[in-house]
């Protein structure tokens, strides 16, 4: 109990960090699809930051796993970024290497999220602990998806419009 506490106290101030790190890069960033994808990422950062402050709180005043605790958050709208900007000049500039450097960044964030929501949902007997920590997981590998296509977007985005445009074109 106290471990899961310390992990959920641990969680609450990394979405805090994750997100002013998007929010910067976000201000940073001139290639327009890249700026979107880190300001897309801070919100959704945002929410769980809410929601894991609500649990924390309530959990700390109950010493048990809360019974009223939201399963939901929004599903990740980042993977939609991308295609949104197709055509767009400001979204065809390569990445400049910060803006990679950030992105690189961003995807060990997500990893280590990933990880830690894992490991929360495995040390956790109660059913809707476990599905809470589950969905948080699910949420943070769709950032770590989306950021590891930024980041081939960002490297060669050329080549990454020719890759999805052509997937629409092919008949399937």
């Amino acid at each position: 109990m106290d471990k899961r506490m310390n992990a959920l106290a641990f969680a609450l101030e990394n979405e805090e960090k994750e997100r002013e790190f998007y929010l910067a890069h976000a201000r940073k960033t001139r290639n327009m699809a890249g700026k979107n994808m880190f300001k897309q990422i801070a919100d959704e950062e945002k929410e769980h930051y809410e929601m894991l402050k609500k649990l924390h709180e309530k959990w700390v005043l109950q010493k048990k796993w809360p019974a009223t605790v939201p399963l939901k958050v929004a599903k990740s709208a980042s993977g939609a970024i991308l295609k949104s900007m197709s055509g767009k000049k400001s979204a065809k500039i390569t990445g400049t290497e910060e803006e990679l450097k950030a992105v690189r960044t961003a995807i060990d964030f997500e990893a280590r999220g990933v990880a830690l929501y894992t490991k929360l949902e495995k040390q956790s007997v109660d059913p809707k602990e476990k599905a809470f920590f589950n969905m948080l997981a699910s949420v943070e590998r769709e950032h770590l998806l989306s950021l590891k296509d930024t980041e081939e977007f960002l490297s060669d985005p050329a080549t990454w419009y020719q890759r999805t445009e052509k997937s629409g074109l092919d008949g399937a």
